[in-house]
Parts: structure tokens; C-alpha cells; sequence
């Protein structure tokens, strides 16, 4: 355990990549293999479920550290990180163990999971007299499942190629699965897993890693100065649903989320008819609910409703029947494709296609990127979030990466309201002094005027409950990025002057502030109080321009969900 919290520090504590490498592997070559093959598991974005309630592992602290919960909690507040405010609050640990991470893991951690909470106390107050502050941190961050470094799955990669030897490209392809929840690490994965002859003989529904792309920023150069000629790309539309590889081998299907989930059990719909396809098939496509006869796929947040739920009924499959559109063909009878170029790949797809009854994502053409940009600007009305461009001599790669060839993403503008700040929360880690977590209102309806949305602001000042029907700010999203630290810290310092009221870490404030807020999608939500759900929303810039009565309204929003 001691060493994998000295690596956990060595990597939080630097912004150099080549450090950072050095750091991993390092620690790779030394570590025994259960260790490494569990340091992989976290490192790579693998997550324990949380096993202990955080109020139990706040009480078990302030039992140990014989401090009252609201001391605690004033020391939360200025620190900003539960695992963290334990570390600081705790006494010397009267010796530290010496066990490694797998250890610690396997047999202190996950058995925390369904004791008695009496029992779970006990353990815990064990576990912090075993060890030291670097160890005690880590633990709470695995208890909690609040696990976070600053190393991509990319760099953990390089690092264990560098570390056995092996080639970066056969580490990634051997890595796909490792998170899944399902899939426990142990040291017979890990030998496979860095054993330098032949690959070693994968599961058959073993995926490929998926390729990602780029987002496109053009920063004032055209499309053609960017890109050169629009014919030597590949356009397709971007499609919202969970990014997916098929795989049909040995009789059998599995579904893999780009997340590297094994998603199979939750779409069988996609299962029956992969049937038809032939053994030594893998294609790369998007899961979306699609409607048999409807012009386009439904919203996100219906599969999302549809992949959330535990139980499959009939209706919820007949309310959200999915489907799988392909738009790559990375293995045929047995033979991986992924080194041919974009083009001919797509040509073999289109041709099983035509064989087994497969849905292919269509191709957008245009004589330009002018008819291109055109075609893009549809793009909502088709359900869609703008296009996708491949390079038709692409290959496909692993990962973020511009060695192969490139894939870009051309998303359309998002949406954006103007809404007012009304409350405040500070952050977590570096940002735990400054309040950067805001939550934003619109305006029930527009105002008449300055003076009446003044009036409004004054009756908040003076803690009066809003009247029915009357002119109100109506909570409708949370957002926390988008701002530059000094805009932050200048956001920060009108917070602390026009605080109003406190409600444990949240602070009500006087409003004052319009933001524009930009997001992917809105849905119709009875859970909250708007009734609005807003997808992915995030802070554009702040308005100084903009008075709050010209803040915009709920029936804005309701009309940008169409």
C-alpha cells in the first residue's frame, strides 16, 4: 500500500508526462504482480463501488480523532476533500503495515461491503491505525469510490510497455475489459497481460480499443485550409446515443461500451439480430433508440432511462427499442482491419451489409465543404449532434491519437441561455477555498421591466417566499466549468460580498451576475423543480453586459426542447 500511495502522490504532485511515465513504470517493475495487476485496475479509471457510507466514514474519524462532527465539518469546509480532512484530523498511526495494495483491496476493502455498520467502524478504525497519512488518504479514496489521478489510460499504457517491453499498441489491445466491473484483476491477468511471446489467447468476445476524434476547431482557418479537399474525407453523421463495439465470434455476441463495459445483458434486441452475421465479425457502431418507422433516433435521455433500469419489461422495451448502426468493420472472418485504410473499410462494411441485413450509418455527401457546412447546419432536426469526418486513408487507432490517421468531430454550436447566479458552493482539491460549483435560475416569465425584476431581487434580499404567480427565478441547472481561475476568483469575491444565507457548504446569494450557460440538450424532467433537465451544461462567460431583467425565461427553454 505504502508504495502505491508514494506513486499516487508522485503523480499528483507532477505535470510533466514524461515524469509521470517514469513514475508508472518504475513502479510497474517493481511491483509484485497482484499489486500491479490491481495499480492497473485504478490507474486505467476502474472504480470500486463505494463499500462504506461516507457519514459512517465521517463518524469513525471523528471517533478516532476524538473531535465533534461540527469541528469536522469546519475542517471539511476549509480543506474541500473528505479523504483528505480524515488524513489531517487523524492521529499517528502507532505502526504501518507493510502489506501491498492487493492485500489491502481484497482482503480490508472489499469485505467492508455488507457488514454491519458496528462492524464496518471497528475495521475501519483498524485499517487507520495500520497506516500512515499518504496510506489513510488512498484508503478513503477507494473506500468511497472517489478514486482520481492525473494520468490518462494512454500514459498508464506507455508506461507498462516501457516497463515489459511490449509494444504500446499490443498493451492497449490486451487492456480492453480490464476495468469492467465484472472482471476481477489477478495475477494470471496480469502475466497475460505483459507476457512478451505470442498474444496471449483472448477471451472471444475480447474487443478492440476504440478509436476516438478530435474535436474541430477551426480558430479562423476555412474548412479547406484545415483539411485540404473535402473528397478525401468520409462524412457521417454523429449520432447521440452510447458508442459501442459489436462482437460476433464462437456462437455468440457480446456488446462492449466504449467505457469498456460489457453491455450485452441490456440490449438483446441488438443480440437476436447479430445473429445473422458471420463468426469473426467486429463492428464499431452507436446504440440508439430508434423508433421502427420514425425519421430519426429519440434523445439520449431516453436510453439513458432505458439502460438505468434493472429489469427489462416488455414495455420498457417497447418504449425504447434500440438499435445498433454500424460504421466500421474492424475484424472479417477472423482477420483484424483496422490497418487498412478508412475507405476500404467502409466498402467491406457496406458489403456485409448487404449480406447480413446490417444497418450502416449513411454516408452525408456534398460537393464541398461548403454544401458540408450546409448539410451540418441540419443537423438537430435530424436528432443528431453534427457530423463526423474520417480521412478515407485513415486507419483505425487507439484511443486519442493522430498516428494512424484522423477522425474529427464537427458538432454544432451548443445551446445557450443567459441565467442568473443564485447559489454557491465551493470546490474540491486546489479549488477548495474558492466557490466554483453555481447553481443558475431563469425567470418564470419575462420581466415587465428593470424596476420589477428589482423588486423581485429585493423581496430575496429580505428572505420573502415567492408568491404564486407572481414574477420569480426559477432553479433550473448546476455548473462548475468553463471560467478561468481569475474569473473564478472574481466570481468568488462577489459571492463572499452578497451572501444572504448558508446552508451547510451552500451559500444563497443576492442575484447579481447573468452567465451564459451552453449545453448539449434539454428534456422535460418531473424531478425537478423547472421541470427541465439540462444535459452537460457548462459556463460560456459571464454577462457583464447583461442587466438581469433580460436574463432569459422557462419558456425559452421549453421551447429549445422542441
Amino acid at each position: 500500500m505504502r508504495e502505491f500511495a508514494a506513486l499516487f502522490e508522485a503523480l499528483d504532485a507532477s505535470t510533466s508526462t514524461a515524469a509521470k511515465v517514469a513514475a508508472l513504470a518504475a513502479y510497474f517493475r517493481a511491483a509484485p504482480a497482484a499489486d500491479a495487476a490491481w495499480a492497473v485496475y485504478f490507474l486505467a479509471g476502474g472504480k470500486p463501488r463505494q463499500v462504506v457510507p461516507t457519514a459512517l466514514l465521517r463518524a469513525t474519524a471523528c471517533a478516532a480523532a476524538g473531535v465533534d462532527d461540527w469541528l469536522f465539518e469546519e475542517c471539511y469546509q476549509a480543506v474541500g476533500d473528505l479523504a483528505e480532512t480524515i488524513t489531517h484530523v487523524l492521529p499517528a498511526a502507532p505502526s504501518v503495515s507493510t502489506e501491498g495494495l492487493a492485500h489491502w483491496v481484497e482482503q480490508r476493502l472489499l469485505p467492508l461491503k455488507g457488514l454491519a455498520p458496528a462492524e464496518q467502524a471497528e475495521r475501519l478504525r483498524a485499517a487507520f491505525d495500520e497506516l500512515d497519512a499518504p496510506g489513510r488518504f488512498l484508503l478513503v479514496k477507494l473506500i468511497g469510490g472517489g478514486f482520481r489521478v492525473g494520468v490518462s489510460r494512454l500514459l498508464v499504457q506507455r508506461a507498462l510497455a516501457e516497463a515489459s517491453g511490449l509494444d504500446a499498441k499490443t498493451i492497449a489491445q490486451r487492456m480492453m475489459g480490464w476495468t469492467d466491473a465484472k472482471a476481477v484483476p489477478s495475477v494470471e491477468r496480469y502475466a497475460r497481460l505483459i507476457a512478451l511471446d505470442a498474444a496471449p489467447q483472448a477471451d472471444p468476445g475480447h474487443p478492440y480499443p476504440f478509436f476516438l476524434a478530435h474535436p474541430l476547431q477551426l480558430e479562423g482557418r476555412s474548412l479547406a485550409q484545415a483539411l485540404g479537399p473535402a473528397q478525401d474525407w468520409l462524412a457521417e453523421w454523429k449520432y447521440d446515443g452510447i458508442r459501442a463495439q459489436l462482437v460476433r465470434r464462437a456462437g455468440s455476441t457480446w456488446i462492449w461500451s466504449r467505457g469498456e463495459e460489457l453491455v450485452t445483458e441490456r440490449f438483446p434486441e441488438i443480440v437476436a439480430r447479430a445473429a445473422a452475421l458471420p463468426e469473426g465479425c467486429v463492428l464499431d457502431g452507436e446504440v440508439l433508440v430508434w423508433v421502427d418507422g420514425a425519421a430519426a433516433p429519440s434523445s439520449f435521455h431516453l436510453l439513458q432511462q432505458r439502460i438505468g433500469r434493472k429489469t427489462l419489461t416488455r414495455k420498457v422495451l417497447a418504449d425504447a427499442p434500440v438499435r445498433f448502426v454500424a460504421y466500421d468493420l474492424l475484424e472479417e472472418d477472423g482477420a483484424d482491419l483496422r490497418a487498412l485504410p478508412q475507405a476500404q473499410r467502409r466498402e467491406r462494411l457496406l458489403a456485409l451489409a448487404g449480406r447480413a441485413g446490417l444497418e450502416v450509418s449513411p454516408e452525408v455527401c456534398a460537393y464541398d465543404w461548403a454544401g458540408l457546412a450546409a448539410l451540418r447546419e441540419t443537423a438537430r432536426a435530424r436528432a443528431v449532434e453534427g457530423l463526423m469526418l474520417k480521412h478515407r486513408a485513415s486507419r483505425y487507432g487507439s484511443g486519442r491519437t493522430k498516428a494512424e490517421g484522423l477522425w474529427w468531430k464537427w458538432k454544432v454550436d451548443p445551446y445557450s441561455v443567459d441565467a442568473v447566479l443564485i447559489y454557491a458552493q465551493a470546490g474540491h482539491g486546489r479549488r477548495a477555498s474558492v466557490y466554483t460549483d453555481y447553481t443558475f435560475a431563469v425567470w418564470n416569465r419575462a420581466p415587465a421591466d428593470a424596476a420589477e425584476a428589482q423588486a423581485v431581487v429585493e423581496a430575496i434580499a429580505r428572505r420573502e417566499p415567492a408568491q404564486p404567480g407572481a414574477l420569480q427565478l426559477v432553479a433550473f441547472a448546476k455548473a462548475y466549468s468553463g471560467l478561468s481561475d481569475a474569473e473564478f476568483a472574481r466570481v468568488d469575491r462577489v459571492i463572499r460580498a452578497t451572501t444572504l444565507e448558508k446552508f451547510g457548504p451552500v451559500r444563497s446569494v443576492r442575484p447579481t451576475l447573468v452567465f451564459e450557460l451552453g449545453f448539449e440538450g434539454l428534456n422535460a424532467s418531473p424531478r425537478h423543480k423547472s421541470g427541465i433537465a439540462v444535459r452537460f451544461p457548462r459556463m460560456l462567460r459571464i454577462r457583464d453586459d447583461k442587466p438581469l431583467h433580460e436574463a432569459d425565461t422557462l419558456a425559452l427553454l421549453r421551447g429549445l426542447m422542441g
